[in-house]
């Protein structure tokens, strides 16, 4: 009896070494996106809370004004667009090697979106023509939720990379951190702390996926490393706050 108890216990042991390697794995990234967030110094803020400074229309030039600030967030209030406007907002500065930390909330049925990589060229009527997009969505009423075997989820690299895990609901605020850098050809999402996307932001691996989605053939997209970062207008209330980035 002693020997199989013996044995019990040490194939328990050998089964729960075996297990290390994958939980200390999941246990490193978290503590690592933790890490990274308790070192304020290292961020610049791109929304203050309090009026859209370092921020314009989308080839325009002051916000619309269905953006709007309420307690320290800016949301999208969809109305009717006027021809030729453009509602979508774009940061003024580029970025090309960055970690952007955003909080996200949507209303029911909402779809929105953020965008790196943007280019402002009046041949580009939106962002979405140059700049890859990370989905924001209310997962659970959306029709894009079950679309693309969710390469169309909220957290996913849209239409070309599906999230593993779900957001807080619609009324509830999420946080994104995305990280993408071109000297080491990474990109990946946090979602509420958790990695939930990862995916290489050029070369071959970037031509492959999108070869595979529905922007093949949009010359222009996925192509600048050097871009604006953008808040997308779907014609759905949306909000955004504590917008902060930092180099890599």
């Amino acid at each position: 009896m002693k020997k199989i108890i013996g044995l019990l216990a040490l194939s328990l042991s050998i089964g729960a070494c075996k297990n290390a390697p994958k939980e200390a794995e999941a246990t490193a990234k978290n503590t690592t996106i933790s890490m990274e967030m308790d070192s304020p110094q290292q961020w610049t803020d791109l929304f203050n809370g309090k009026d859209f400074s370092g921020w314009h229309a989308y080839n325009g030039n002051e916000v619309p004004n269905t953006w709007q600030i309420e307690e320290g967030a800016m949301v999208f209030k969809p109305r009717e667009k006027m021809e030729g406007e453009n509602l979508n907002i774009v940061t003024d500065q580029t970025y090309e090697n960055f970690e952007l930390s955003i909080e996200w909330r949507v209303s029911e049925g909402a779809n929105s979106g953020i965008f790196w990589g943007v280019v402002e060229d009046p041949k580009l009527s939106e962002p979405y023509l140059s700049g890859p997009e990370i989905q924001v969505l209310d997962n659970e009423r959306h029709p894009d939720s079950f679309v693309g075997a969710g390469t169309h989820k909220a957290g996913s690299l849209y239409d070309m990379i599906a999230p593993t895990s779900e957001p807080n609901p619609a009324g509830e605020w999420n946080h994104f951190i995305i990280h993408v850098n071109h000297k080491t050809n990474e990109g990946f999402v946090a979602l509420n702390g958790t990695e939930v996307t990862r995916f290489p932001v050029h070369g071959a691996d970037w031509d492959a996926m999108k070869a595979k989605s529905k922007f093949a053939d949009w010359e222009s997209f996925g192509t600048t490393w050097n871009g604006k970062l953008g808040l997308q207008d779907h014609g759905n209330e949306v909000a955004f706050r504590n917008i902060k980035v930092r180099p890599l």
